[in-house]
C-alpha cells in the first residue's frame, strides 16, 4: 500500500469554486435596490439603473452559466419596468435602450459559457497531466539496500498545469542512486523533458561505474531531448538536478547540476550541505565547460551518518511566498521544527510552507527525506 507521500495521492480538486446561489442573488438584489434607490432620487432625467447590465458580465467571470442567465433575465426585466415608469423621451429611445440591454446580457452569458468550456478543458489536461506525471515517478516509500528515499510530493494547485519535478532512486552494481531534480516551465513539456531525463537515469545508473558518468548520460539526454523540441517549434529547457551516490560506507558521494542544497538533520544544527551549484543539465555546452560535460562537473563527498536525515527538497518549497512576497525561510525553520524525525519531517515542512504562504501552491511541491538503511555502513550491511 502506498503511503502519505507517494504520487498516487488524491488529485487536487478542480476549477475554482463558484459564489453559492444565495451569495449571488443577494449581491444582485443589492446592487438592483442601490440603483433603484438612486434612480428615484435622481430623477427620470439619469437612466443609472442601466448599470445592471454590468452586473452578469461581472458573474461571466466568476459565476456558473446558471447564475449568469438568471441575473441577466433579472436585469432585462428590471430595466424594462424602470423604462416604463420612467420612460425615455421618445418610444425610439425605449426600444434602442431594450435592444442595447438584452444585447449586453447575451454577450455575457456567451463570455460565460466560453470561460467555463475553458476551465473544463484546462481542468482535463492539467489531470492527464498530473495522472502521467505520476505514473513516472517512483511509489514512495522507496528501500534499497543501502538507503531509504521518502516523503512527499504535491502538484501545483494554482496553475493549469502541474510543473517538472522529479526523482527517483535505484539499487544498482555501483550502490544506491538518487536522483532529484526540477525541469524549466510546467505542462506536459516540461513532463516530456523530465521522462527523457528519469529514461536516462534509470539506464545510466546501472551502466555508468561513476556519478560523474551518471551526470554526463542526463546531460546528453537533455541535450537530445532539446534538439527534438527545436525541430518541432517548442521551446527547449533545462534541468537543475542533483545526483547522490550511496554504498556500504558513511560518505555521499553527489553531482550538483545547479540544483538546491540538500539539507542535513543529525544530532547538531540542520544546514545545507556546502555543494558547489553547477550548471543545469542542458546549459553545460552553453556555460562553455570544458570538455565533455560529466569530465567537467566535480564529484563532491559529504558524511551522512546512520542516524542523520538528508532533506531534499525542489524550489516549489524554497520559493514559496507569503502576502508580502517572502521565500519560506528554510534554514531558519528547519531549526524551528518541534519534530525532526524522518518520519515525521516531510510531513511538518509541508504543512509550515502551507501555513507561511497561506493560500494555494505557485508550484510543484517536492520534500523528501533520504537516510541510510541500519547496518548499511557495518561488514554485510550492503
Amino acid at each position: 500500500m502506498s503511503g502519505p507521500g507517494t504520487p498516487t495521492d488524491p488529485a487536487p480538486a478542480g476549477p475554482g469554486r463558484p459564489p453559492s446561489n444565495r451569495t449571488v442573488a443577494l449581491a444582485v438584489l443589492a446592487a438592483t435596490v442601490v440603483l433603484l434607490a438612486a434612480q428615484v432620487a435622481s430623477g427620470s432625467s439619469a437612466r443609472l439603473v442601466l448599470l445592471l447590465v454590468f452586473v452578469p458580465a461581472l458573474l461571466a467571470g466568476l459565476g456558473t452559466l446558471a447564475q449568469t442567465v438568471a441575473a441577466a433575465v433579472w436585469v432585462t426585466g428590471v430595466i424594462v419596468v424602470s423604462s416604463l415608469v420612467f420612460p425615455p423621451p421618445s418610444v425610439a429611445g425605449r426600444a434602442l435602450t431594450l435592444v442595447g440591454v438584452v444585447l449586453a446580457e447575451a454577450i455575457g452569458v456567451l463570455l460565460c459559457a466560453g470561460r467555463l468550456r475553458r476551465d473544463r478543458e484546462l481542468f482535463r489536461m492539467r489531470q492527464t497531466a498530473v495522472a502521467l506525471q505520476r505514473q513516472i515517478l517512483r511509489p514512495l516509500p522507496a528501500p534499497t539496500s543501502h538507503a531509504l528515499l521518502d516523503g512527499r510530493y504535491r502538484p501545483v494547485e494554482e496553475d493549469a498545469l502541474v510543473g517538472g519535478d522529479l526523482y527517483d532512486i535505484a539499487d544498482t552494481p555501483y550502490g544506491t542512486r538518487v536522483l532529484v531534480g526540477d525541469v524549466q516551465g510546467k505542462g506536459l513539456p516540461a513532463i516530456g523533458t523530465g521522462f527523457a531525463v528519469l529514461s536516462a537515469f534509470r539506464e545510466a545508473v546501472f551502466r555508468e561505474a561513476s556519478l560523474a558518468g551518471v551526470a554526463l548520460a542526463l546531460e546528453n539526454a537533455v541535450t537530445r531531448h532539446n534538439a527534438y523540441a527545436a525541430q518541432g517549434g517548442e521551446d527547449e529547457r533545462f534541468v537543475t538536478a542533483t545526483v547522490f551516490g550511496l554504498d556500504g560506507g558513511s560518505t555521499v558521494q553527489a553531482v550538483n547540476c545547479g540544483h538546491l542544497a540538500p539539507y542535513l538533520l543529525g544530532d547538531g544544527e540542520p544546514g545545507a550541505v556546502p555543494l558547489d551549484a553547477g550548471v543545469p543539465l542542458g546549459l553545460a555546452e552553453l556555460a562553455g565547460l570544458t570538455g565533455p560535460a560529466g569530465e567537467a562537473r566535480a564529484v563532491q563527498r559529504f558524511e551522512l551518518a546512520e542516524d542523520a536525515t538528508l532533506l531534499l527538497v525542489t524550489d516549489g518549497v524554497t520559493e514559496a511566498a507569503d502576502a508580502e512576497d517572502v521565500f519560506y525561510p528554510i534554514d531558519q525553520r528547519l531549526r524551528e521544527l518541534p519534530d525532526r524525525s524522518p518520519d515525521a519531517l516531510a510531513a511538518a515542512v509541508e504543512e509550515d510552507v502551507r501555513r507561511h504562504s497561506h493560500g494555494p501552491l505557485r508550484d510543484d511541491l517536492t520534500i523528501l527525506t533520504l537516510r541510510r538503511t541500519p547496518g548499511s555502513d557495518r561488514p554485510g550491511g550492503s
